[in-house]
């Protein structure tokens, strides 16, 4: 494939609810234009878009793949993304670097979630969209009805440019409102003919609006409006564009992906009406001096200094790892040697070349505006910035979503720990939504991310790609230990077995504090000599590790020597050491031990309508709702609340469930509080049975 430059370029990023037919169309626009055979089914693992294995047997996609295709003397990257919810960090990724998007809904669902939140996503952006109202031939399609939802749901902007030519089994095409010409689908064939007389009643009304939007787009054509002067067709096309770009008007088209209707239609009104990356910007984008922080920026032009963000890792058991970027400015080729600004690292770009699913497309340069690949970068992650080593700039990276669930990973086989870990890095450079940490004080490898969908599928891929098959379970809860009340309590450590012995005698108190742990000494009269007094704090300090409750870390404790006595031969520092270790296991138990657990402060965004369900729940989860406040997400309400982490495991797919997927949540560690009494047994009884 030739090189493109920026004004023959669009970037389209495919969204929707899932199974609303975004593979499909892909699929469907590849096969229309020859550059596959037949035209795959996602059903039988064989399109182009969702290659990978887990996606083959799952049937859906879980990464995004940029298709680029050549239309109208120019290239189309059309970016597939996933429609399930867990995966929407490759969403976000392929919309930092689209200039727009084809929103696909389902005729016969009408808006679902995902339709929603696809909207969503491209109004925060201000990103220009047009609907493709796909699988019109299937059963029982109201098209009126559905225009009715775009409209109530999303606003005026919303306009159809077609007007279906029937429906369900009967649909054979529709009419293009702008060019006033019917088009009618033909075992295969696209036949263009004038509007049937019996569907001008209803495309009439739609066309007017659209050449009322025109005018208002420019002084010039209000004025020949009024005067009843009628517009060229390039005028209307101008206008519409205007309108498409500057997001105050959403084309609605209609199709069926299966049967190969509306393609062209969509890929002319991508050309006509989405802007080029030129138009995106003004034409130019900011960053900052890695070394100043100061802005500077770089106009999309290739003859400029190189720049780049790579927006998705691909981690490829044969070839490496492949890394996938959008040139802001200037152009790679073979060879370079170029500056990763965000790790301050050089790398030398080997091949470059475009991606289609899988294969690989040899060019010779990569020009501003365009989307490509390389491989074998040693230091460049996802949302890092590569530029001219010369002249650098560093742009902002990806705002990814927060991990809301997180489960423990254990080898089925033992040994395989190392391989565990190495596994794992791995797949976080090609997912950065996914995290893997290590809790130090339960030992457990835990895994992160936006469901136990995601996790899932990493799983699969430990097993697939690296030949380690795990359990996801519970992570234990990190729970602590203090005392209520105050107890002063003797420790004496005598110990005779011939020659020297052992003798250390302290009288110590132990109370509550506010630090982790405190340690004073009000020692009068050298009743223990000063040179024994650390070994008494190592002593305590060594235990605080361990409760009396249930062996959990001790927190909120004051220890104060107050008394004690030696023995001028037999004392020593570890017989001084033990007889803390004995005050220790004495005064807790005396000073009211209790058990605390983690808190969490959690923020729920959720549609007002969802509020008693989700405040109902949060009582059952032993959680507080402590304030609710208007989401800046129009008709969503943001709920604060507290709830202890073991309350909170499963919660990420229960708010899916409760919400329909509408709703979504942060939470992060607050503080420890006293776990209730009835809980107490119940914990203590399963942390003696993991020992």
């Amino acid at each position: 494939m030739k090189s493109y430059k920026y004004d023959n370029i669009r970037n389209i990023a495919l969204l929707g609810h899932g199974n609303s037919g975004k593979t499909t169309l892909t699929e469907a626009i590849l096969y229309q234009l020859k550059l596959t055979k037949r035209m795959g089914k996602v059903e039988e693992g064989t399109t182009v878009s969702d290659y990978d294995k887990a996606e083959i047997s799952r049937g859906f996609s879980i990464g995004t793949s940029v298709i680029p295709v050549e239309w109208n003397n120019s290239k189309y990257n059309i970016i597939d993304t996933p429609g399930y919810f867990d995966f929407v960090g490759e969403t976000f990724s392929s919309l930092r670097v689209a200039g727009s998007a084809v929103i696909v809904v389902d005729a016969s669902s009408g808006i679902e979630v995902g339709t929603e939140k696809a909207w969503r996503y491209c109004e925060d952006r201000k990103m220009p969209r047009l609907i493709f109202i796909n699988k019109m031939d299937k059963e029982n399609i109201d098209y009126v009805k559905v225009i009715r939802e775009l409209k109530d749901t999303f606003g005026k902007k919303v306009a159809p440019f077609a007007v279906p030519w029937g429906v369900g089994p009967e649909f054979k095409g529709f009419v293009n409102v702008v060019d006033l010409v019917a088009k009618e689908f033909k075992g295969g064939e696209c036949v263009v003919t004038d509007v049937p007389e019996e569907l001008m009643a209803r495309v009439n009304p739609i066309r007017d609006m659209l050449i009322e939007a025109v005018a208002e787009s420019d002084e010039g054509l209000m004025e020949k409006y009024f005067e009843g002067e009628e517009f060229t067709t390039d005028e209307i096309h101008d206008g519409l564009r205007k309108g498409v770009i500057s997001n105050e008007i959403v084309p609605v088209i209609v199709g069926s992906a299966t049967e190969g209707v509306g393609l062209h239609t969509l890929l002319d009104m991508v050309f006509d009406y989405m802007p080029t990356p030129h138009d995106m910007q003004d034409g130019v984008y900011v960053g900052v001096d890695p070394d100043t922080d100061e802005a500077i920026s770089r106009e999309v032009n290739e003859e400029g200094p190189f720049s780049a963000l790579v927006f998705k890792t691909v981690v490829d058991p044969f070839v490496g790892k492949i890394s996938m970027f959008k040139v802001y400015s200037g152009q790679i080729k073979k060879d370079m040697e170029v500056l990763n600004s965000t790790r301050d690292e050089i790398e030398k770009i080997g091949q470059v070349f475009l991606l289609r699913g899988k294969e690989q497309l040899d060019v010779n340069a990569i020009l501003a505006g365009d989307i490509g690949a390389t491989s074998k970068l040693q230091y460049t992650e996802t949302g890092d910035t590569l530029c001219d080593k010369d002249k650098p700039i560093k742009y902002r990276g990806i705002n990814l979503p927060k991990p809301c669930i997180f489960m423990a990973v254990e080898p089925k086989s033992k040994g395989d720990e190392e391989k565990i870990g190495q596994a794992l890095h791995k797949l976080t450079e090609e997912d950065p939504t996914f995290v893997v940490e290590r809790n130090k004080e339960t030992k457990q490898l835990l895994i992160g991310g936006q469901g136990s969908m995601q996790l899932g599928v990493i799983t699969n891929k430990l097993k697939n790609i690296f030949g380690v098959d795990v359990d996801l379970v519970d992570q234990k809860i990190p729970y602590r230990e203090t005392i209520k009340g105050k107890a002063t309590v003797q420790g004496k450590y005598k110990k005779q077995s011939g020659g020297s012995g052992q003798y250390g005698d302290v009288h110590i108190q132990f109370e509550p504090c506010e630090e982790d742990f405190v340690f004073e000494e009000k020692i009068f009269g050298g009743s223990v000599p000063r040179n024994y007094i650390p070994a008494v704090e190592k002593g305590l300090n060594d235990c605080i590790d361990k409760g009396v409750l249930a062996g959990f870390p001790v927190v909120n404790l004051k220890a104060t020597l107050l008394d004690g006595s030696y023995h001028a031969v037999d004392s020593s520092e570890m017989a001084f050491k033990m007889a803390a270790s004995l005050a220790y296991k004495k005064g807790l138990k005396e000073a009211k031990p209790v058990l605390l657990e983690p808190i969490y402060a959690v923020n729920i965004f959720i549609p007002e309508n969802y509020m008693g369900d989700i405040m109902g729940d949060m009582n059952r989860r032993r959680g507080r709702v402590l304030g609710m406040e208007q989401a800046v997400v129009k008709g969503f309400q943001k709920v604060v609340a507290e709830a202890p982490l073991s309350e909170m495991f499963k919660y990420a797919t229960e708010l899916k469930s409760m919400t329909h997927a509408r709703g979504w949540f942060d939470m992060e560690f607050a503080r420890y509080d006293e776990v209730p009494s009835h809980l107490v047994d119940k914990i203590i009884e399963k942390k003696n049975e993991e020992e």
